[in-house]
């Protein structure tokens, strides 16, 4: 029994969010200038990275450097040519990172090809990232499943519960469960994000996490871009637990023909 595919929250891929028939789209919000060359983009990079990194970094301003991160990884997904100079011109612990963000991006793109309009989504404002880490690390410790495995799903699939929509499979919740597999995973409020993440975790243990993260994750979503892209942000943050923080205040993004849009709460 495997869970639907995942909604389109980055990227996007699989059966995506069903609207409301009565709810507008949402306006899509205005992005940065765009990063020039590859030495623009490693300098963004280099700063966004490394300031998320720091813990003296104040909340305030590692959510401004969360969005400038996102748009250089965007923009650095747009012209994939570019990364060979930019991993060049990066601080040599910074590399890996940046490594596995465009692998992630660019395994769950391929995913995703571009809408005709937005989605007429509900998003709606994630709960506190402290909150999140207890939920996971509650899971971790009951079922064994690391919890940045844990983060990465729950990034992928609603953006950190910020996506408050079914997919057009059925799939429900902040962790995305079709009705069928909650029955059996499942124990309390499908739409609950502490709930959800708890069954996600018990889904994967009985898919062979942790011994075989691998395999877990495929049966979460049975296909191998999917599985790059979870096991490459759960990489970063094994590599640097703040690496989440980073990931938390990327935005609702959608690829869409006329281009990017970002979708926020309301």
């Amino acid at each position: 029994m495997a869970l639907a595919a995942m909604t389109a929250v980055l990227y996007g891929c699989g059966q995506h969010p069903a609207g409301s028939a009565n709810r507008p789209p949402p306006s899509p919000s205005p992005t940065a200038p765009r990063l020039q060359s590859a030495a623009q983009l490693a300098s963004a990079l280099t700063a966004a990275e490394t300031g998320i990194r720091s813990p003296s970094t104040p909340d305030a301003r590692v959510a401004e450097l969360a969005h400038q991160q996102q748009l250089a990884y965007l923009e650095l997904a747009g012209h994939p040519d570019w990364l060979p100079a930019v991993l060049d011109a990066m601080p040599p612990t910074l590399k890996p990172a940046v490594q596995n963000n465009f692998d992630a991006m660019a395994g769950v793109a391929v995913l995703n090809p571009p809408l005709s309009s937005p989605p007429s989504w509900h998003v709606v404002a994630a709960p506190p990232p402290d909150q999140l880490l207890s939920y996971y690390r509650e899971a971790e410790q009951a079922f064994g499943v690391p919890w940045q495995y844990l983060a990465a799903i729950h990034l992928i699939e609603t953006s950190f519960s910020r996506i408050d929509s079914d997919s057009t499979a059925g799939a429900q919740g902040p962790m995305q469960f079709v009705p069928s597999t909650w029955a059996e995973y499942g124990q309390g409020d499908i739409h609950s994000t502490h709930d959800a993440i708890l069954a996600a975790a018990r889904y994967l243990q009985a898919s062979g996490a942790p011994a075989q993260m691998a395999v877990a994750v495929h049966a979460y979503n049975p296909d191998d871009h999917y599985v790059t892209a979870v096991t490459a942000y759960a990489e970063n943050m094994k590599a640097d637990q703040r690496a989440f923080l980073g990931y938390y205040h990327w935005r609702v993004y959608v690829a869409t023909r006329a281009g990017p849009t970002f979708l926020d709460p309301g």
